[in-house]
């Protein structure tokens, strides 16, 4: 039985469904003081069908850095606003989507 995307109507197994979503997205990149002074790099703005965790473990392993996803936002350890920008760039988010 083929699985059916509900937002395009297509089949699943030909993907599109995940790069349309992720036109779709309002990306919002900032950083946060937590205690004793430590930054946080938090990212926003994800609505639909997008795997969160998956993301904020690849933005892990990509910057080495620590991190955790809380309310449909990624935090990260350290200031990365940069490097985030390009990666989130590389797993398929267009540029005009992603803000700081």
């Amino acid at each position: 039985m083929v699985e059916i995307d509900l937002i395009t109507g297509l089949p699943k197994e030909l993907g599109i469904g995940e790069s349309i979503t992720k036109e779709g997205q309002r990306i919002k990149i900032t950083t946060a003081k937590r205690r004793f002074g430590k930054l946080m790099t938090v990212i926003e703005g994800f609505e639909r069908d997008v795997n969160i965790k998956d993301i904020a473990k690849r933005l892990k392993s990509s910057l080495a850095c620590g991190g955790t996803v809380k309310n449909n936002k990624i935090e990260l350890q350290g200031s990365h606003i940069e490097k985030v920008k390009k990666e989130l760039i590389i797993y398929g988010f267009p540029k005009e989507s992603i803000g700081t």
